[in-house]
C-alpha cells in the first residue's frame, strides 16, 4: 500500500529529463521530498530563521477551538502533503471525535513512518496513509457517513504552486472531498526580503543540503553521475512574481549524464527547483473562490507574517 510505484518512478524520471532540457532548467519541487528530503525539511522547520512553522503553529494552537467550531464532530481530516509537524496533531487533538485521518503523500516511506507515530500516539483514531501527488487526482478512501471530509494544506505549501496550480487543485480537492467539504489553508504572507532571504539560506546551511539532496537523489535513483560538490544552494527573491525561488547554481562548466542523455551546464547557470510564492489575502481568496470555495474565516499572527484560512464548499 505504500510503496513507491513503477508509474511514480517513471515520472521522475521523465521530469528531470524534461526539465533540464529546457533554456532554464528546472525540476519540479515534488521531487525534494524523498524520504532524506522530507526528514531534511523537518530540521528547516524548527531553524531560528524559518519562521513560518513556528508562526503557523501558533495561529493553529490560538485558534483551534474557533476551527473546530466551524468543523464540527466526525469529521474525516484528509492532509495533502503531510508531514511529521505538531500541526497536524493541533488539529486532531481539537476537533470533537474525529472519524478518520488521512495523510497523503508522494514520498512512501515518509508516509509510512510518519502514520505509525501518528498511531502509536493516537491508538483509537482510524489512519489511511495514501500515496499519492496531490496535483494530480488523489483516490481516497470511501467517504464516512457521518460528519464532513476536512482538507489540510498547511506550511504555505500553497506557495510552491503556479495560479493554474492552485485552481487545479482546489477544483479537485473540492471534487475529492465532496458536499459538505471544509478546508484549511495555511498562507505565507507578503513581507520584507530581508526576513524572507535568511529564511531559505539558513546559516547552518541545512537547506542547501535539501536542495542539493536532489541532486544526490538523481544520481542514486537514475544512474547519474552529478558532481554534488560542484553545485552550490542559492535563494533568491522576484520582486516581480512575489516569490522566493530556489537554484542550484553550477559552479563550472560540466556535463552530467543521467539514464544515458548528456546535459551541459555552463558555469553559473543554474537548476530553478522551488517556488515559495508569498500573498494578499483577498488575493488568494478570489482565486480559490473561482474553484467551489467560500473564505469563511481567517486568522493571521500579530506581526502578520503568515494566514490560516478556513474554507466551505459552495
Amino acid at each position: 500500500m505504500l510503496e513507491m510505484t513503477n508509474d511514480s518512478q517513471n515520472s521522475f524520471e521523465d521530469d528531470v529529463i524534461d526539465g533540464l532540457s529546457q533554456v532554464q532548467k528546472t525540476i519540479p519541487c515534488r521531487w525534494l521530498y524523498d524520504e532524506r528530503g522530507s526528514e531534511l525539511f523537518e530540521e528547516i522547520t524548527v531553524l531560528p530563521e524559518y519562521y513560518p512553522t513556528r508562526t503557523e503553529t501558533g495561529i493553529l494552537s490560538q485558534y483551534a477551538a474557533e476551527i473546530a467550531d466551524h468543523v464540527g464532530p466526525h469529521a474525516t481530516v484528509v492532509e495533502y502533503g503531510a508531514g511529521a509537524s505538531v500541526k497536524t496533531r493541533i488539529l486532531i487533538d481539537a476537533l470533537e471525535e474525529l472519524t478518520t485521518y488521512i495523510p497523503v503523500d508522494i514520498s512512501a516511506e515518509f508516509l509510512q513512518t510518519s502514520a505509525a507515530s501518528l498511531q502509536e500516539d493516537y491508538p483509537d483514531l482510524h489512519i489511511e496513509p495514501v500515496v499519492a501527488d496531490f496535483l494530480s487526482t488523489v483516490e481516497l478512501p470511501e467517504k464516512s457517513i457521518k460528519g464532513a471530509r476536512v482538507g489540510f494544506f498547511p506550511g504555505s505549501t500553497i506557495g510552491n504552486l503556479k495560479s493554474s496550480e492552485i485552481t487545479g487543485f482546489m477544483q479537485r480537492a473540492r471534487e475529492d472531498l465532496g458536499a459538505g467539504a471544509q478546508f484549511v489553508l495555511g498562507a505565507d504572507l507578503k513581507k520584507d526580503p530581508n526576513i524572507l532571504i535568511p529564511a531559505y539560506d539558513d546559516s547552518a546551511g541545512i537547506t542547501s543540503e535539501f536542495n542539493l539532496n536532489l541532486l544526490r537523489r538523481i544520481n542514486g535513483e537514475l544512474d547519474a553521475n552529478f558532481d554534488v560538490d560542484s553545485f552550490n544552494h542559492e535563494a533568491r527573491w522576484n520582486d516581480d512574481d512575489a516569490r522566493i525561488e530556489m537554484h542550484l547554481v553550477s559552479e563550472r562548466d560540466q556535463s552530467v549524464e543521467i539514464s544515458g542523455k548528456i546535459f551541459d551546464f555552463r558555469q553559473g547557470e543554474t537548476v530553478h527547483t522551488e517556488n515559495s510564492r508569498k500573498f494578499e489575502i483577498e488575493a488568494l481568496e478570489k482565486l480559490i473562490g473561482q474553484c467551489g470555495w467560500q473564505m469563511a474565516d481567517s486568522w493571521v499572527d500579530k506581526d502578520s507574517l503568515f494566514s490560516v484560512l478556513l474554507f466551505k464548499a459552495i
